[in-house]
């Protein structure tokens, strides 16, 4: 009975300090923050902090206590970790940045990105020259998602550039290195030769994707934008596009299909023949980034600048939202924000809102496709983005924080 007993208590001890670990290990190593935000640090029982400035050690007795102190100067800062005050933990790195003020824009823009590599989109059997079928890909580890980024040492950027250098292996094996969950990784696959003769390797890559999405923000101090509040996927591996480069550039609004419950609306447009905005740097879950190096393409007004609203700052209620639907026409249309999720810096949806304008109701239904971007302001201040719609409910969706989208395009540089 009391092995029995024994056994028990040290599971049970084994599982609170396997909890605990998983909490600890969950704090970030660095965090970004402004100037008036507070850390946010998870309070863990048992867990000292010291916040570290400037060569200044300040003790500060519980997490709960750094997670509540606002931070008002921007700079570098550290909070070192420990347990009950005596085991040293981790150092947390704390960025914070300088107050900011941005452009709302709420332009429909074309998007064309060119991957890092080339992207597995699928795979298939070949049929070679005796008729029979082969797998060259099978037991390779290339999986679906994956990015082929050389072949023999040849730097792989196009899907042309990957024929050509698989058909002149002459049937030969070949090594490639391709990258898998964000490790690099080589395997070898022999192409087989097809009827036409060419060889294959069994594998449907792309190398580029294209789209419309609304531009959110332009930053005058820095000259970069922040567009759609989400990542750009691939349609068919359904993972965020590892990018090398894209382009930003005008869009000619085609069409507006009205969304109704259960089937989303869209902007139809075209990114043909347009005129170059700027560069696209980054495609991360929280939004498109890069640099706008023609003003004058996407009429952005210099002198609608506004502060950008800290989580404290955004209040349930009403709110606007600036959306291009005909072609270099803004609008300002009302919503309503209906819930904040102030503690969510993992995802995208930071605010529940719903669209209560009845002239946009009328032209749209609510939310549609191409809308993501479309910036918030709220008294007189840049809030966040819309980035999805209740597909059951178009009328209702969810928005991402600015500061979120702000911290995200620091990354770029």
């Amino acid at each position: 009975m009391k092995k029995n007993i024994f056994k028990i208590v040290l599971v049970f001890l084994l599982l609170v300090l396997y909890i605990y670990v998983i909490l600890i290990q969950s704090i970030p190593d660095n965090i970004i923050i402004f100037e008036g935000e507070t850390i946010g640090i998870k309070n863990i029982l048992g867990i000292k902090a010291y916040l570290t400035s400037d060569n200044d050690e300040k003790a500060i007795e519980t997490l709960s206590n750094v997670q509540n102190k606002d931070i008002n100067s921007s700079g570098k800062k550290t909070v070192k970790l420990s347990l009950f005050d005596n085991i040293f933990l981790k150092n947390v790195n704390i960025d914070v940045l300088p107050k900011t003020t941005v452009i709302p824009v709420g332009n429909i823009a074309g998007i064309k990105l060119y991957t890092s590599g080339v992207l597995v989109v699928g795979m298939t059997e070949i049929q070679g020259m005796d008729n029979k079928k082969y797998k060259p890909f099978e037991n390779s580890g290339i999986e679906e998602g994956d990015t082929i980024v050389s072949i023999n040492n040849n730097k792989i950027e196009s899907t042309e550039k990957l024929i050509e250098v698989v058909n002149s292996c002459n049937g030969n094996e070949i090594e490639i290195q391709y990258v898998h969950d964000n490790k690099t990784l080589e395997c070898s696959i022999t192409p087989v030769q097809t009827a036409k003769q060419e060889y294959k390797l069994g594998l449907w890559v792309r190398d580029s994707a294209a789209g419309i999405g609304t531009v959110t923000f332009y930053e005058p101090s820095t000259g970069y934008f922040g567009a759609l509040g989400h990542g750009i996927t691939d349609i068919d591996t359904e993972q965020l596009i590892d990018i090398s480069t894209g382009e930003f550039v005008t869009t000619k609004i085609l069409n507006v299909l009205k969304g109704e419950s259960g089937n989303p609306g869209k902007i139809q447009g075209t990114v043909d023949n347009q005129k170059n905005i700027g560069t696209i740097i980054k495609n991360t879950k929280f939004g498109i980034y890069g640099k706008i190096e023609n003003l004058n393409s996407i009429n952005i007004d210099t002198s609608k600048e506004i502060e950008l609203a800290l989580r404290n700052e955004i209040q349930v209620g009403k709110a606007k939202i600036l959306c291009s639907l005909e072609n270099q026409k803004i609008e300002e249309y009302e919503i309503e924000i209906e819930k904040i999720y102030k503690e969510n810096n993992y995802d995208n949806k930071s605010m529940l809102i719903k669209v209560t304008d009845e002239r946009l109701l009328e032209k749209t239904g609510g939310i549609i496709q191409g809308m993501s971007g479309s910036p918030i302001i709220q008294n007189g201040k840049f809030v966040g983005a819309i980035t999805h719609v209740l597909v059951n409910n178009p009328k209702e969706g969810y928005a991402v924080f600015g500061d979120i989208m702000l911290k995200q395009m620091r990354t770029v540089k």
